[in-house]
């Protein structure tokens, strides 16, 4: 079903504002369908690209600034975490700040220049991978990775069977006090991969 496309404001061209209005009792009452809403009935205009207004009903005051972040408060509430707390973070911070004032014309046109590329973006990530979510793939590429990773050490360690005992001499250890050669440096190197190689297999999980 298609949209009803949203009344345009003959002046500047601009999608007219759909007015809500919220009671002392919480309610949202949408003027444009004669109904009340939910604010996630709000969300979902916002997803629409319905621009609309919310005032409060007793005062007149614009209040769409508080509704809007309310619902970003009860989205995240729901686990739909889009805002990291480092971001948080820097936002409060600047609460109070001498560059307060330029923080708001920044985000904004940031997430404008965002917003306008976000199909592109998206269709870049689905030719790139197929058409699969790159971020899911994360945690099977790491195994991967670190398989791969084991497998090239284990081309190098071709005595891992033999931990401590030198190649060539019928197993037996080499005594401490024996002048170290060429070939004890190279041991040395393998007896340190070893190591690696057994710190690999703790972290992937091996017994």
């Amino acid at each position: 079903m298609a949209k009803k496309p949203q009344d345009t404001d003959t002046s500047t061209g601009e999608p007219k504002p759909i007015t809500i209005k919220k009671y002392a009792n919480r309610r949202l009452y949408n003027t444009e369908t004669s109904s009340y809403v939910t604010l996630d009935n709000l969300a979902q205009m916002v997803k629409d690209d319905k621009v609309f207004s919310v005032f409060d009903a007793k005062t007149g005051e614009d209040i769409t600034r508080q509704v809007l972040t309310h619902i970003i408060v009860e989205e995240e509430s729901k686990g739909q975490n889009l805002l990291p707390i480092s971001f948080l973070r820097h936002l409060i911070s600047f609460y109070g700040d001498s560059l307060q004032a330029v923080v708001p014309n920044y985000l904004d046109h940031s997430m404008s220049s965002f917003a306008r590329n976000q199909e592109q973006m998206r269709n870049y990530l689905e030719d790139a991978f197929g058409g699969l979510s790159p971020f899911g793939q994360m945690e099977e590429i790491s195994k991967k990775n670190m398989a791969m990773f084991e497998n090239a050490m284990k081309m190098f360690t071709p005595f891992s069977g033999l931990d401590g005992m030198m190649p060539g001499n019928g197993g037996a250890s080499k005594p401490d006090d024996a002048p170290k050669s060429e070939g004890d440096d190279i041991n040395d190197l393998r007896q340190q991969m070893l190591d690696m190689q057994k710190k690999l297999d703790q972290l992937s999980g091996k017994k």
